[in-house]
Protein backbone atom coordinates (compact mmCIF):
# COMPACT_ATOMS: atom_id res chain seq x y z
CA UNK A 1 0.00 0.00 0.00
CA UNK A 2 1.27 3.16 -1.19
CA UNK A 3 1.39 6.47 1.25
CA UNK A 4 -1.21 7.74 -1.11
CA UNK A 5 -3.76 4.85 -1.36
CA UNK A 6 -3.18 5.25 2.46
CA UNK A 7 -3.97 9.07 2.55
CA UNK A 8 -7.37 8.25 0.46
CA UNK A 9 -8.67 5.07 2.39
CA UNK A 10 -7.69 7.34 5.72
CA UNK A 11 -10.19 9.87 4.43
CA UNK A 12 -12.75 7.72 3.32
CA UNK A 13 -12.50 5.71 6.35
CA UNK A 14 -13.02 8.87 8.28
CA UNK A 15 -15.66 10.86 6.42
CA UNK A 16 -18.06 7.26 5.98
CA UNK A 17 -17.59 6.23 9.75
CA UNK A 18 -20.07 8.98 10.72
CA UNK A 19 -21.67 9.80 7.40
CA UNK A 20 -24.51 7.53 6.59
CA UNK A 21 -23.09 5.93 3.77
CA UNK A 22 -21.77 3.12 4.81
CA UNK A 23 -17.70 3.19 5.40
CA UNK A 24 -17.21 -0.55 4.88
CA UNK A 25 -18.91 0.11 1.24
CA UNK A 26 -17.27 2.88 0.48
CA UNK A 27 -13.85 0.62 1.45
CA UNK A 28 -14.92 -2.02 -0.87
CA UNK A 29 -15.68 0.45 -3.60
CA UNK A 30 -12.12 2.18 -2.94
CA UNK A 31 -10.09 -1.13 -2.62
CA UNK A 32 -11.73 -1.89 -6.20
CA UNK A 33 -10.80 1.61 -7.68
CA UNK A 34 -7.06 1.46 -6.62
CA UNK A 35 -6.44 -2.01 -6.89
CA UNK A 36 -5.83 -3.12 -3.83
CA UNK A 37 -6.17 -7.01 -3.77
CA UNK A 38 -4.44 -9.60 -1.72
CA UNK A 39 -2.95 -7.17 0.75
CA UNK A 40 -2.89 -8.48 4.60
CA UNK A 41 -4.77 -4.47 5.29
CA UNK A 42 -5.37 -6.13 8.85
CA UNK A 43 -2.80 -3.77 11.11
CA UNK A 44 -3.99 -0.48 8.77
CA UNK A 45 -7.86 -1.28 9.12
CA UNK A 46 -6.93 -1.41 13.33
CA UNK A 47 -5.43 1.52 12.82
CA UNK A 48 -7.49 3.92 10.81
CA UNK A 49 -10.36 2.80 12.81
CA UNK A 50 -8.39 3.73 16.15
CA UNK A 51 -8.38 7.40 14.42
CA UNK A 52 -12.08 7.53 14.12
CA UNK A 53 -12.83 6.16 18.03
CA UNK A 54 -10.27 9.17 18.87
CA UNK A 55 -12.09 11.81 16.96
CA UNK A 56 -15.04 10.27 18.98
CA UNK A 57 -13.78 10.54 21.93
CA UNK A 58 -12.49 14.44 21.32
CA UNK A 59 -16.07 15.29 19.83
CA UNK A 60 -17.78 13.93 22.95
CA UNK A 61 -15.65 14.28 25.52
CA UNK A 62 -17.58 16.10 28.06
CA UNK A 63 -20.04 13.93 27.46
CA UNK A 64 -18.16 10.92 27.94
CA UNK A 65 -16.47 12.98 31.33
CA UNK A 66 -20.03 13.45 32.83
CA UNK A 67 -20.76 9.75 32.08
CA UNK A 68 -17.41 8.71 33.70
CA UNK A 69 -18.22 11.00 36.77
CA UNK A 70 -21.40 9.19 37.16
CA UNK A 71 -20.19 5.58 36.73
CA UNK A 72 -17.56 6.19 38.91
CA UNK A 73 -20.37 7.16 41.82
CA UNK A 74 -21.27 3.86 42.22
CA UNK A 75 -24.81 4.20 42.26
CA UNK A 76 -27.65 3.77 40.01
CA UNK A 77 -27.95 7.13 38.02
CA UNK A 78 -28.81 8.10 34.59
CA UNK A 79 -25.47 7.78 33.73
CA UNK A 80 -24.87 4.44 34.71
CA UNK A 81 -28.14 4.01 33.26
CA UNK A 82 -26.88 5.53 30.02
CA UNK A 83 -23.61 2.98 29.91
CA UNK A 84 -25.62 -0.20 30.77
CA UNK A 85 -27.75 0.77 27.49
CA UNK A 86 -24.94 1.23 26.04
CA UNK A 87 -23.26 -2.09 26.57
CA UNK A 88 -26.91 -3.53 25.88
CA UNK A 89 -26.88 -2.09 22.50
CA UNK A 90 -23.55 -3.71 21.67
CA UNK A 91 -24.56 -7.52 23.11
CA UNK A 92 -26.17 -8.20 19.01
CA UNK A 93 -23.16 -7.19 17.22
CA UNK A 94 -20.85 -9.09 19.96
CA UNK A 95 -22.56 -12.33 19.08
CA UNK A 96 -22.36 -11.84 15.43
CA UNK A 97 -18.82 -11.43 15.75
CA UNK A 98 -17.80 -14.71 18.22
CA UNK A 99 -20.04 -16.68 16.57
CA UNK A 100 -20.15 -15.76 13.10
CA UNK A 101 -16.86 -13.90 12.38
CA UNK A 102 -15.64 -16.16 9.54
CA UNK A 103 -19.32 -15.92 7.65
CA UNK A 104 -19.18 -12.13 7.98
CA UNK A 105 -15.86 -11.62 6.63
CA UNK A 106 -16.55 -13.87 3.45
CA UNK A 107 -18.75 -11.07 2.54
CA UNK A 108 -15.58 -8.79 1.82
CA UNK A 109 -15.00 -9.77 -1.33
CA UNK A 110 -15.14 -7.32 -3.91
CA UNK A 111 -18.78 -7.65 -5.08
CA UNK A 112 -19.91 -4.86 -5.93
CA UNK A 113 -22.97 -5.57 -7.20
CA UNK A 114 -23.48 -7.49 -3.35
CA UNK A 115 -22.42 -3.69 -1.86
CA UNK A 116 -24.80 -1.63 -4.54
CA UNK A 117 -27.72 -3.47 -3.84
CA UNK A 118 -27.16 -3.26 0.26
CA UNK A 119 -26.72 0.40 -0.31
CA UNK A 120 -29.69 1.17 -1.54
CA UNK A 121 -31.25 -0.85 1.71
CA UNK A 122 -29.75 2.16 3.19
CA UNK A 123 -31.00 4.48 1.38
CA UNK A 124 -34.89 2.97 2.24
CA UNK A 125 -33.95 2.76 5.39
CA UNK A 126 -32.82 6.65 5.62
CA UNK A 127 -35.78 7.70 3.48
CA UNK A 128 -38.50 6.33 5.71
CA UNK A 129 -37.02 7.62 8.82
CA UNK A 130 -37.10 10.91 7.03
CA UNK A 131 -40.84 10.84 7.52
CA UNK A 132 -40.65 9.24 10.61
CA UNK A 133 -42.43 11.50 13.80
CA UNK A 134 -40.53 12.27 16.97
CA UNK A 135 -42.24 11.55 20.08
CA UNK A 136 -39.72 12.82 22.44
CA UNK A 137 -38.96 9.45 23.79
CA UNK A 138 -36.33 8.31 25.85
CA UNK A 139 -34.17 5.46 24.43
CA UNK A 140 -34.91 2.46 26.87
CA UNK A 141 -33.87 -0.74 26.91
CA UNK A 142 -36.06 -2.66 24.44
CA UNK A 143 -35.04 0.36 21.90
CA UNK A 144 -31.33 -0.23 22.96
CA UNK A 145 -31.34 -4.13 22.00
CA UNK A 146 -33.26 -3.67 18.79
CA UNK A 147 -30.96 -0.15 17.70
CA UNK A 148 -28.12 -2.90 18.63
CA UNK A 149 -29.92 -5.17 15.99
CA UNK A 150 -29.77 -2.50 13.19
CA UNK A 151 -25.92 -1.67 14.50
CA UNK A 152 -24.99 -5.70 14.27
CA UNK A 153 -26.73 -5.80 10.29
CA UNK A 154 -24.29 -2.90 9.17
CA UNK A 155 -21.27 -5.27 9.20
CA UNK A 156 -22.71 -6.52 6.00
CA UNK A 157 -20.37 -4.00 3.27
CA UNK A 158 -23.06 -0.97 1.91
CA UNK A 159 -25.33 -0.85 4.82
CA UNK A 160 -24.31 2.22 6.75
CA UNK A 161 -24.15 1.55 10.62
CA UNK A 162 -24.31 5.56 11.60
CA UNK A 163 -27.43 5.48 9.32
CA UNK A 164 -29.15 2.40 10.03
CA UNK A 165 -28.89 2.85 14.06
CA UNK A 166 -29.98 6.57 13.64
CA UNK A 167 -32.50 5.84 10.72
CA UNK A 168 -33.77 2.80 13.74
CA UNK A 169 -34.36 5.13 16.67
CA UNK A 170 -36.04 7.79 14.74
CA UNK A 171 -38.63 5.33 13.40
CA UNK A 172 -38.63 4.40 16.91
CA UNK A 173 -40.14 8.17 17.51
CA UNK A 174 -36.88 9.02 19.52
CA UNK A 175 -35.31 12.91 19.33
CA UNK A 176 -32.96 13.40 16.84
CA UNK A 177 -30.17 14.59 19.46
CA UNK A 178 -30.30 11.99 21.22
CA UNK A 179 -30.08 9.52 18.60
CA UNK A 180 -26.69 11.16 17.42
CA UNK A 181 -25.57 11.44 20.80
CA UNK A 182 -26.26 7.71 21.33
CA UNK A 183 -25.10 5.96 18.08
CA UNK A 184 -21.62 7.67 17.60
CA UNK A 185 -20.92 6.40 21.80
CA UNK A 186 -22.48 2.89 21.12
CA UNK A 187 -19.83 2.43 18.19
CA UNK A 188 -17.14 2.87 20.87
CA UNK A 189 -17.75 -0.39 22.75
CA UNK A 190 -17.67 -2.70 19.42
CA UNK A 191 -15.00 -1.00 17.46
CA UNK A 192 -12.35 -1.20 20.39
CA UNK A 193 -13.23 -5.10 20.84
CA UNK A 194 -12.99 -5.85 17.42
CA UNK A 195 -9.85 -4.22 17.47
CA UNK A 196 -8.29 -5.90 20.24
CA UNK A 197 -9.60 -9.24 18.98
CA UNK A 198 -8.00 -8.60 15.07
CA UNK A 199 -4.73 -7.18 16.59
CA UNK A 200 -4.19 -10.78 18.82
CA UNK A 201 -5.29 -12.56 15.45
CA UNK A 202 -2.11 -10.48 13.85
CA UNK A 203 0.33 -11.42 16.20
CA UNK A 204 -0.57 -15.09 15.74
CA UNK A 205 -0.62 -14.47 11.77
CA UNK A 206 1.42 -11.49 11.17
CA UNK A 207 1.45 -11.74 7.41
CA UNK A 208 2.95 -9.05 5.01
CA UNK A 209 4.66 -5.75 7.22
CA UNK A 210 3.66 -2.55 6.53
CA UNK A 211 5.56 0.93 6.72
CA UNK A 212 5.13 3.31 9.21
CA UNK A 213 4.54 6.14 6.94
CA UNK A 214 1.43 4.58 5.43
CA UNK A 215 -0.05 3.88 8.88
CA UNK A 216 1.06 7.64 10.44
CA UNK A 217 -0.46 8.95 7.18
CA UNK A 218 -3.77 6.86 7.41
CA UNK A 219 -4.18 7.53 10.76
CA UNK A 220 -4.09 11.27 10.56
CA UNK A 221 -6.26 11.28 7.72
CA UNK A 222 -8.43 9.83 9.08
CA UNK A 223 -9.02 11.17 12.50
CA UNK A 224 -8.84 14.92 10.93
CA UNK A 225 -11.77 13.70 8.02
CA UNK A 226 -13.46 12.01 10.86
CA UNK A 227 -13.81 14.83 13.57
CA UNK A 228 -15.13 16.99 10.68
CA UNK A 229 -17.96 14.27 9.50
CA UNK A 230 -18.72 13.41 13.16
CA UNK A 231 -19.75 17.08 13.71
CA UNK A 232 -21.06 17.83 10.53
CA UNK A 233 -23.22 15.03 11.01
CA UNK A 234 -24.91 15.91 14.32
CA UNK A 235 -26.07 19.16 12.48
CA UNK A 236 -27.41 17.35 9.76
CA UNK A 237 -29.25 14.86 12.42
CA UNK A 238 -30.57 17.96 13.98
CA UNK A 239 -31.56 19.52 10.75
CA UNK A 240 -33.62 16.23 9.20
CA UNK A 241 -31.74 16.23 6.52
CA UNK A 242 -30.88 12.45 6.11
CA UNK A 243 -32.87 12.29 2.68
CA UNK A 244 -30.10 13.84 1.35
CA UNK A 245 -27.98 10.85 2.21
CA UNK A 246 -30.41 8.60 0.95
CA UNK A 247 -30.14 9.94 -2.30
CA UNK A 248 -26.67 9.77 -2.46
CA UNK A 249 -26.78 6.05 -1.33
CA UNK A 250 -29.20 5.08 -3.90
CA UNK A 251 -26.95 6.51 -6.75
CA UNK A 252 -23.80 4.97 -5.57
CA UNK A 253 -25.65 1.69 -4.97
CA UNK A 254 -26.84 1.61 -8.70
CA UNK A 255 -22.98 2.68 -9.89
CA UNK A 256 -21.79 -0.42 -8.03
CA UNK A 257 -24.35 -2.56 -9.13
CA UNK A 258 -23.65 -1.86 -12.95
CA UNK A 259 -20.11 -1.47 -12.04
CA UNK A 260 -19.65 -4.82 -10.90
Amino acid sequence: MSVFQAFLLGIIQGLTEFLPVSSSGHLEIGHHLLGIKGHNNLVFAIVVHGATVLSTLVVFREDILSLCKGLFAFQWNDETKYISLLFLSAVPIAALGLFFREEVESLFTGNLVFVGIMLIFTASLLAFSYFAKSKDKKIGWLDSLIIGVAQALAVLPGISRAGSTIAVGLLLGKKKEDMARFSFLMVLIPILGANCIDLFAHEANPGEPLGILPLAVGFVAAFVSGLLACKWMIRVVKQGKLIYFAAYCFVIGLIAIFAG
